[in-house]
This record gives structure tokens, C-alpha cells and sequence, in this order.
């Protein structure tokens, strides 16, 4: 439901304003509003605060973070952490800033040479390895390579598919080298060919330059191990190896030394300084005066005197908390808070996908957690598929824990699945009618009638209008309570003629089809000679035609039959397809193919459909929507600002 919204305005000594924003920051119960609306042009007492500079508080975050990112991962101490939390939270900024700066001073040289020495070491020990392995492969080839003064040796790895550019690569060096070359080719393994090129020394830049050209892949060794027998080379890879895992694994233990010591404490620190760095985002919304500071937001009503006391507990009477009186037509600038129970926070997300509500619109998330599982139900309308909706939903949801937004769709599926398998019982319907055909259960008997989907399409069709005007009737209702709140006669008049001619049109209708005495004509006819004029009058002569649009409306509920339907009959075809078959298993995986599919249409179609119902036929009737969702200024679940 709607919670009443407070204007405060927090005034105190420009000296305690850091700490004041610190509490207000972990308190979270304020939106902030810009100082700049209220500051009137010329007036030289109450000004915009200064922008405080935020550059040296983010440089010291990116520096501590790379400090961070250097040492190894260390598991968090929470009772270390609370302690240096506690200490460092009683600096004041610039003692947390010295105190950053002597961390970043001792660590940062250190740990980044240390992190660039152990990078090149990796980045070695990966060309080590990358030479040892070809070396290995072209080991069998070094019996045909000739000893020659002044000539040097590369390997050329090719793939097979691509083996005819050596016949252009040899005809090249043929040229380059004055034909003082050789090439020798062998098998690697199955894809690739290893080529070893000699030529003579003098032609070096020339034949390198060239390979180069044609995007060969060329494997160059280190100068230390040039003109070396291959199995020399492998000794050396190896003995250079071992060197380089020693040098490693001291730096990974001189990191491990840091880590244990310093870890928590940059942990926390960084972890201020967010707060901190997130604070000085909103300093430009401050005013000031020479010797205070002026804060002003909204605050809801419950949580008024938190606010107050939590000021009042460091400062006493020295930071004031003044409550400001708004009047009523100036109450829409208002952050929106619904404060809902749990069932009905996930059909919020709904709402805000459309728009955020303004302040004192009736809060339309409890009717559509109300509307949207019975509609969605109603089209889905099978135990099985319910069942298995949510046990879907219910196993994404353990799954994908981080994402807030998967877990308010889970938790709409889930929540809707119920009335699908409520409605499932009344249909008789256990996947489509293999539950009945089962002799498990039965369509059910209600009202004189029997709630078989194929064979009660009328009475289910009645059923959705039916639903439709009653829906679109509660829209046009809260409509009128939207516009009374506001004061708004024209509205007031447009909403009760709609609803007086839509009645007339319908007591028309069904009096001249006979279901009522005719004689009801009449009537039917008054009801609509009295509600036009009450459109035009709160709408002009174009409300008229909202006439026809809102029996489209109602009409448009139809579809809850119809999805319906088309889920049913999809089943009914699984099954008769499945049970034809002459062979068991290939029935069964039929079957099962067709219930599948029906099963994913069915959490989709009938979702879409039920947003669709409220998004357009219902909410045209009495949403505007374009509010301020309440954002208070806080440390959010992720540590960051909201």
C-alpha cells in the first residue's frame, strides 16, 4: 500500500556535515532532493554547497584496487573486518585519506613489481613451453639438417590444407637468398606440417621480413639457444623452466605475506572509500549559508522518527530535523513508496516496466497480484502443468540467486501456477485429458454446468466478458478515486458517464437478445443518454468514441478463453498422437514432445496475455503513471549507492 511521504529538511554546522551525510548514508531512509529548487533567484543567504572535489578519494579507490587485484585471494575475517571497520569509520576524512596514502606508499611499488615480475615469468614459462613442444615434434629432423658456418635456422609451421604456399615460399627465397637456402618438411601430427628453413645469415632481415608478409606461422627460438643441437635446447627449456617456477612460487609467497597482513585492512578501506566516494555524489545537492549546511528530501512517515534519532544520538540538538508542511496540490512532486507484502513485491517490477506510479495514485500492485495468477490460471488450467511450472520456477530461483530481476519473474510463475492447478482440477485436466482418459479425474460440475474445456467453450467465453466488465468497470472506479483524490471534476465526470453508458450499452444488449425483459431497453437507452453528455462534459466530443474503445476492451478478455483453448486442444492432439502409435515408446516420445512445447507456451503465452490484459485494457482506465520512484540515498545490498 501507499506510505505517506514526509518533506524534511536537515540543518546543522558546516563542520559535522561529512558525518551527517555518513549517517544519513547508512541510516537510508532519505531521497535526496536538489537544494536548487528551493533556492529562489537573487537570495544571497541560502546558496548552492560548492561541489566537494571526489578525484582523490576515486584515485586512492583505483590504486587500492589494483593493490587488491595484485595479492592473492585471502578468505575475509568478519570480526577482523568489524574491528578495522570501527576504527577507520572514527577518521575523519583527511586522517582516512593519510592513512589510504601510507597503505598505497608502503604496498603499491612493491606489489606491482612483484605482480609484473611474476607476469613476464608466466609469460616466459608459456614460450618455454610453446618451443618445447615444437622442438619435441621436429626432434626426427635434425639428423638431415647439414652444420653450416654462418647460417641460421627457423621453423615454419603450416597446416596441411595449406601446404602448396611452401611451393611459393621456396620459390621466393630461391630469389632472396641467391639460392642459398634448404627446406626440409615433416609430419607433426595430423593437422600440421613443421618446415625447418636454413639460409645464410646475410639474408636474415630479408627472409624474416618476408615470412612475415605471408602471415606464416614462424617459431624463432631465444639468440641463447641458436646454433645448439635440439636435445642441448630441450636440456636448457627445462633447467630454465625449473628456475622460473622457483623465482614464482618466492614471489607468490612474498604476496602470501602481504595478503596475510594487510588484506583485511585494504578490503575495508576500499570499502569505505565507496561509501565515501558515493557520499561526494550527492554534495551538489547541499545547500549552505555561511556557517550551516541545508538538506532537503523526503523521508516516509514511518520512518521519521529512525531519522531523527539516528541524528539526534551523534549530535543532539546540533543537527536539526525540521519536517516541512506541503500542500496537497504540491504533494505530486512526492517520491512513490509502496510498501507491499512479499506476495505482491514481484508484480511491482510489472508495474515499473510500464511506469513508475506518482504519489497518491491508488497503487495498482495488489490488484494485479490478484488478477494476474486468476487469469493466467484460467488460461493455463492443467494439475500437471502447474505442478511442473513450479517446480520450474522454484528450481531457476535456487539457481540464479543473483539476479533480482529473474527472481520476481520466478516469483510471479510460481505464485501463478497455483491457481493453474486449481483450475486444473475444476477443468478435469491432468496433462490435457490423459488424466481423465486415466479415470483419475474428472471435469467438476459447477453452476449447472460441466467445466470441460472442448465442451463448455460458450460458458467459458461468457465467463472471460464477463471477467472483462468487471475488470474494466474496477478500472474506471479507480478512476474516479484517482480523480476525486485530485480534485479533478472533469475527470470525475469522464469516468462515471463511461461507466453509466458502458452499462447502458450492456443492459441494451442483453435485454434485446432476451436473456432479460425486454422492457430493459428502455432503460438501457436512459443510462446511455445520461453518460455521453457526462463524457463529453469531462472529455469533449472525442470521449465519445472512448465508448466504443472500451467495449473493445472488454471484448479483448476473450483471449482468456481463447489462449486457453488453444493450450487444451495443442494437449488433446499429444495425446491422441502419442496414443496411436503402435509403438509404445515412440508414442510416449511424441507425447511428450507436443506436452513440452505446450508446457513452454504455456508460461509465456498466458504471462504475455495477463501483462497485456492489465498493461492495456485496465490501467488505460485510471493509470498516468510518470512518478518518482522513492530512492533513498543508502548503502545497497551490493555496497554500493543506489
Amino acid at each position: 500500500m501507499l506510505q505517506k511521504m514526509t518533506k524534511v529538511q536537515v540543518v546543522g554546522p558546516k563542520t559535522d556535515l561529512q558525518t551527517v551525510v555518513d549517517i544519513l548514508y547508512h541510516t537510508g531512509t532519505v531521497h535526496l532532493e536538489d537544494i536548487s529548487k528551493t533556492i529562489t533567484p537573487g537570495d544571497t543567504i541560502l546558496r548552492r554547497l560548492e561541489m566537494v572535489k571526489g578525484g582523490e578519494t576515486a584515485t586512492l579507490l583505483a590504486k587500492i584496487g589494483g593493490i587488491i587485484l595484485a595479492l592473492p585471494k585471502t578468505k575475509g575475517d568478519a570480526g577482523e573486518q568489524v574491528r578495522l571497520g570501527e576504527d577507520l569509520q572514527r577518521k575523519n576524512p583527511e586522517e582516512l585519506t593519510s592513512r589510504a596514502n601510507q597503505l598505497i606508499d608502503q604496498l603499491e611499488s612493491t606489489t606491482r613489481d612483484l605482480a609484473t615480475k611474476k607476469s613476464d615469468l608466466e609469460l616466459n614459462l608459456g614460450s618455454l613451453s610453446r618451443y618445447e613442444k615444437i622442438i619435441e615434434k621436429i626432434q626426427p629432423l635434425e639428423s638431415q639438417l647439414p652444420v653450416l658456418e654462418g647460417f641460421e635456422v627457423t621453423v615454419l609451421l603450416v597446416q596441411k590444407e595449406f601446404r602448396e604456399v611452401l611451393e611459393y615460399i621456396q620459390a621466393a627465397l630461391r630469389e632472396i637468398t641467391k639460392n642459398q637456402f634448404e627446406l626440409i618438411s615433416a609430419d607433426v601430427d595430423a593437422t600440421t606440417l613443421a618446415t625447418v628453413l636454413i639460409f645464410n645469415k646475410r639474408y636474415s632481415e630479408q627472409v624474416h621480413s618476408f615470412i612475415f608478409s605471408q602471415n606464416v606461422n614462424e617459431v624463432r627460438l631465444p639468440s641463447e639457444y641458436m646454433g645448439k643441437p635440439f636435445h642441448e635446447i630441450l636440456t636448457l627449456i627445462g633447467e630454465r623452466r625449473k628456475e622460473a617456477g622457483k623465482e614464482i612460487a618466492a614471489i607468490d609467497e612474498h604476496l602470501q605475506n602481504l595478503a596475510t597482513t594487510w588484506y583485511q585492512e585494504l578490503i575495508v578501506l576500499q570499502r569505505i572509500l565507496e561509501d565515501r566516494n558515493a557520499e561526494l555524489s550527492v554534495f551538489s545537492k547541499f545547500g549552505q549559508t555561511e556557517y550551516t549546511f541545508v538538506i532537503m528530501g523526503w523521508v516516509p512517515k514511518k520512518y521519521v522518527q529512525k531519522t531523527k534519532k539516528a541524528l539526534a544520538d551523534t549530535f543532539g540538538a546540533r543537527v536539526i530535523v525540521n519536517e516541512i508542511d506541503v500542500p496537497a496540490d504540491k504533494m505530486n512532486a512526492a517520491p512513490t513508496f509502496y510498501d507491499n507484502p512479499w506476495f505482491v513485491k514481484p508484480f511491482e517490477s510489472l508495474i515499473q516496466l510500464i511506469s513508475p506510479p506518482k504519489y497518491r495514485e491508488v497503487d495498482p500492485s495488489p490488484l494485479i497480484a490478484l488478477f494476474f495468477p486468476i487469469f493466467f490460471g484460467l488460461m493455463v488450467g492443467d494439475i500437471a502443468y502447474g505442478l511442473i511450472i513450479l517446480a520450474f520456477a522454484t528450481v531457476v530461483k535456487r539457481k540464479y540467486r543473483m539476479y533480482e530481476w529473474l527472481q520476481y519473474l520466478m516469483n510471479i510463475l510460481a505464485i501463478s501456477s497455483i491457481p493453474s492447478i486449481f483450475f486444473g482440477f475444476l477443468f478435469g485436466e491432468f496433462f490435457g485429458n490423459f488424466g481423465e482418459m486415466m479415470g483419475w479425474i474428472h471435469p467438476m460440475t459447477f453452476l449447472g454446468i460441466t467445466w470441460n474445456r472442448i465442451d463448455a467453450m460458450i460458458p467459458l467465453l461468457i465467463l472471460a466478458i464477463a471477467i472483462g466488465v468487471f475488470h474494466v468497470f474496477l478500472g474506471l472506479s479507480i478512476g474516479v478515486l484517482n480523480a476525486l483524490t485530485k480534485g479533478d471534476r472533469h475527470h470525475v465526470c469522464d469516468k462515471c458517464g463511461m461507466i453509466i453508458a458502458i452499462t447502458g450499452l450492456l443492459v441494451t444488449i442483453v435485454a434485446m437478445t432476451g436473456i432479460i425483459p425486454g422492457i430493459l431497453v428502455n432503460l438501457g437507452i436512459v443510462l446511455i443518454l445520461v453518460g455521453v453528455p457526462l463524457i463529453v462534459y469531462g472529455g469533449g466530443f472525442f470521449g465519445v468514441f472512448e465508448i466504443m474503445s472500451t467495449v473493445g476492451n472488454i471484448l479483448s478478455y476473450a483471449r482468456i478463453m481463447a489462449i486457453g483453448m488453444a493450450s487444451v486442444v495443442l494437449a488433446l492432439v499429444a495425446n491422441t498422437l502419442g496414443g496411436s502409435m503402435d509403438v509404445l515408446i515412440v508414442g510416449i516420445l511424441i507425447a511428450a514432445m507436443l506436452h513440452i512445447l505446450n508446457i513452454i507456451l504455456a508460461m509465456f503465452s498466458p504471462f504475455l496475455h495477463s501483462f497485456r490484459l492489465h498493461a492495456v485494457e485496465f490501467h488505460s482506465k485510471f493509470f498516468e503513471g510518470g512518478g518518482t520512484l522513492y530512492s533513498p540515498f543508502k548503502k545497497s545490498m551490493e555496497g554500493k549507492n543506489e
